[in-house]
């Protein structure tokens, strides 16, 4: 197990979002566990890259985040020392001749030769690299600087583990007469061990007499080199070159190639790799390192396949389509927690590398107490429910859960498949792609291309930090597939320009792939009457064959937005986003098909829900009460509900809870309900676990509600005998006064 909270420093090669994409998530995770400052080394964009981000509202602005670039000295911890080392690359020289993208300059060309063919990874690629180029909109003055296409910067780390001293040997020692077990051998070890010679007694000891060698540190390099461009940098690199001369102290251990299939093959690059020798290790990452790097949500899913295999759907894997480059040099494949271990012995361990064992998993769950037979009944009482369920719409859940990614729930995104060549995302947390990747396999650029819309609720990084990830595999999908490229309509809220001109600006082109409509120019009675922003909604409506697409505004942070989408064939989806009970939700929502509405909190916790701006499990089912909903899917969950949420009283024949990778149609309705039982049976020991929590907290709160009102009862009470004490004085005070009067 790897953890996270011994972090403090993460070294970047490139700016690009396959490296950087993750970073938000990442910083929010290392917020959450208390940590507030992290260094960041790598290229000099990447101090753009963290301009931008701070962007985003929340604790990424309050975090100290600071970057060391390789201009600077050479980092250095208690482990080892990290030299960066920057490599300038050249355009491709096929990128005049590269295969078109709309968007892009129609000029013709020869391919160029090589794996070029339509759809071949290395043509997807220049593709994107061409309509990135041609496809964005007009920049100038100080923009069009920023955006230029000069040859990109990449950063190498050559990595030296300090050297270890060589060990005391005691039992030599005392043999030679030396004071061993007594405070006077402590500076005698401290000298030899220091490499330095004594004098004992008359005799001269030296330090190879009574210690074992020194071990001078082992070396190893982190290098991406992204494309052929970068070849001759890292080939005709000076530092390198050094570390391939054979002298002993320079000996690399092993060399980390972040490289495309393309790159391997080329033989400039593999005569480099044939430099080092063969002591050298060689481990490759890249879109060929195929790979299951969470089991837990593909054990969830095979268990949950058991209860009904069409809704919980098996997870497949993606496997790249381009041929493994044959080596020179032997190579080994990224997998998922391989370990190098460079002491004390120099080998790889696989101990903890990631399986999936589908039997094992079906095994566990039939063990279960009472899981097999809440099964055999749901399937029973399945038998009686009419089955006319139609292909579409089609809601694939990709994230359920809230924040920060779990085990099992990834961050929120939500899938509609209107019919089966039109798509459109509700949010785009991280990992998004991940998980379409993992749902549809081998058919993910299919998908990407049909999705023509990305609906995002509001500017929290765990609602977008996928997007970019979208546009960038959306483009090399068309690309790929030989289709024609088409911009994405992006409604969101309009506060996630300023964040997108900033990457486009300072780190990739990006624009060029949206269509912005703003979610604020949706809201009835508010609609933009612009040309430009009213064709925008008009191609939106048209490509989903919708009469409606509508959004209010919501109660969480400001600018938070829930939508609504209304069918020509009449069907009605309503998408709630995150907030807490919103009476503009439920006026949008009347009469809904279908309400997916956020229950990030159990019934109980309405205080936290209340400072947190979020719903509970009870309060989002009576929003879909009011609304007249005929179905509510309950999603957007705490981690501390990781794999199954507490069931509220409120739950009936219309509401079911949503799972990563869930396939619900409108014919499920009422199928979903019958499925709790074997759940329930699947989840037993969680639910054990939540429900003693609760208890737990709830006694909690008796004992401090009880305290209260012990502390002002004793108020109450001392100020009872004053009162009296008052009171009396009063009475005896007033027949004087009489008696007085009276006189």
């Amino acid at each position: 197990r790897l953890k996270i909270s011994h972090l403090d420093s993460i070294f970047l090669s490139r700016v690009a979002w396959a490296n950087v994409g993750g970073l938000p998530g990442m910083i929010l995770t290392l917020k959450a566990m208390g940590l507030q400052r992290c260094v960041f080394l790598g290229p000099p964009k990447l101090q753009n890259y963290l301009k931008a981000i701070r962007l985003f509202p929340g604790p990424l602005k309050r975090m100290d985040l600071a970057v060391q670039l390789h201009t600077e000295p050479e980092y250095k911890d208690e482990t080892m020392t990290v030299y960066q080392i920057p490599l300038t690359g050249k355009p491709l020289a096929a990128e005049s001749t590269l295969p078109q993208s709309p968007g892009a300059s129609t000029q013709g060309g020869n391919s160029p030769k090589g794996d070029t063919g339509p759809g071949s990874p290395r043509a997807a690629q220049q593709s994107l690299e061409e309509g990135k180029k041609k496809g964005s909109p007009k920049k100038t003055g100080g923009e069009q600087k920023c955006a230029s296409r000069h040859p990109d910067l990449v950063m190498a780390f050559l990595c030296k583990i300090h050297p270890k001293k060589g060990k005391f040997l005691a039992a030599k020692a005392q043999e030679m007469g030396l004071p061993v077990g007594t405070p006077a051998i402590l500076p005698i070890i401290t000298a030899l061990k220091n490499g330095e010679s004594i004098t004992f007694e008359g005799r001269e000891l030296f330090p190879e007499e009574l210690c074992t060698p020194t071990d001078p540190g082992p070396v190893f390099i982190v290098l991406e080199c992204p494309h052929e461009g970068f070849v001759d940098a890292v080939c005709e690199n000076e530092t390198f070159r050094r570390y391939q001369e054979g002298l002993p102290e320079n000996k690399v251990a092993l060399v980390i190639h972040m490289t495309p299939e393309s790159v391997l093959r080329d033989s400039r690059y593999q005569q480099w790799l044939e430099r080092f020798g063969p002591g050298t290790q060689h481990l490759v990452l890249n879109e060929n390192s195929s790979t299951v790097h969470n089991p837990r949500s593909y054990k969830i899913q095979t268990q949950l396949n058991l209860i009904h295999p069409e809704i919980f759907p098996l997870l497949t894997t993606y496997q790249s389509k381009e041929e493994e480059a044959v080596c020179s040099v032997p190579i080994v494949r990224g997998e998922c927690l391989l370990k190098y271990h460079f002491r004390p012995q120099q080998e790889w361990q696989r101990d903890a590398v990631t399986v999936c064992d589908h039997d094992a998993f079906v095994s566990e769950a039939l063990d279960l107490p009472n899981f097999q037979t809440r099964v055999k009944e749901c399937k029973e009482s399945l038998s009686a429910v009419p089955g006319n369920v139609g292909a579409y719409p089609e809601i694939v859940f990709l994230g359920t859960g809230s924040a920060i990614p779990m085990k099992i729930r990834n961050v929120s995104s939500t899938l509609v498949n209107t019919s089966s060549t039109r798509s459109l995302l509700l949010d785009c947390g991280e990992g998004t792609f991940g998980q379409l990747c993992r749902h549809y396999g081998e058919q993910v650029d299919q998908v990407l291309c049909n999705i023509v819309a990305v609906f995002v609720s509001h500017m929290h990084t765990d609602h977008h930090s996928g997007l970019l990830n979208i546009l960038m595999e959306r483009r090399r999908a068309f690309a790929a597939l030989g289709q024609a490229f088409i911009p994405l309509f992006l409604v969101a809220p309009e506060q996630i320009m300023p964040w997108l001109h900033e990457y486009h600006n300072h780190c990739e082109e990006i624009l060029g792939d949206i269509r912005m409509i703003t979610s604020q120019s949706l809201v009835k009675g508010c609609e933009n009457v612009k040309p430009k922003a009213k064709w925008f909604v008009s191609a939106l409506l048209e490509n989903y064959d919708l009469a409606e697409f509508q959004t209010c505004e919501v109660q969480h942070c400001k600018n938070a937005f829930a939508c609504s989408m209304i069918h020509k064939s009449g069907w009605k989806v309503v998408y709630s986003g995150d907030t807490m009970p919103c009476m503009a939700l439920v006026q949008m929502g009347k009469n809904a098909t279908l309400l997916i509405h956020e229950a990030t909190l159990e019934d109980g916790m309405e205080k936290e829900a209340i400072e947190k701006t979020h719903s509970t499990t009870s309060q989002a089912i009576q929003t879909g009460m009011k609304m007249n909903a005929e179905f509510i899917m309950l999603n957007h969950f705490s981690q501390r509900y990781a794999k199954i949420p507490l069931f509220s009283e409120d739950f009936s024949e219309k509401v079911g809870i949503a799972f990563d990778h869930m396939r619900v149609r409108f014919g499920d309705f009422p199928t979903i309900p019958k499925l709790i039982p074997p759940l329930k049976a699947l989840f037993a020991d969680d639910i054990v676990e939540m429900e003693e929590r609760k208890e737990k907290r709830e006694m909690r709160l008796l004992k401090e509600t009880a305290l209260v009102l012990d502390e002002l009862a004793g108020g109450e009470n001392k100020e009872a005998p004053c009162q009296k004490r008052k009171q009396a004085k009063n009475h005896q005070e007033l027949p004087n006064k009489k008696l007085k009067t009276v006189n």
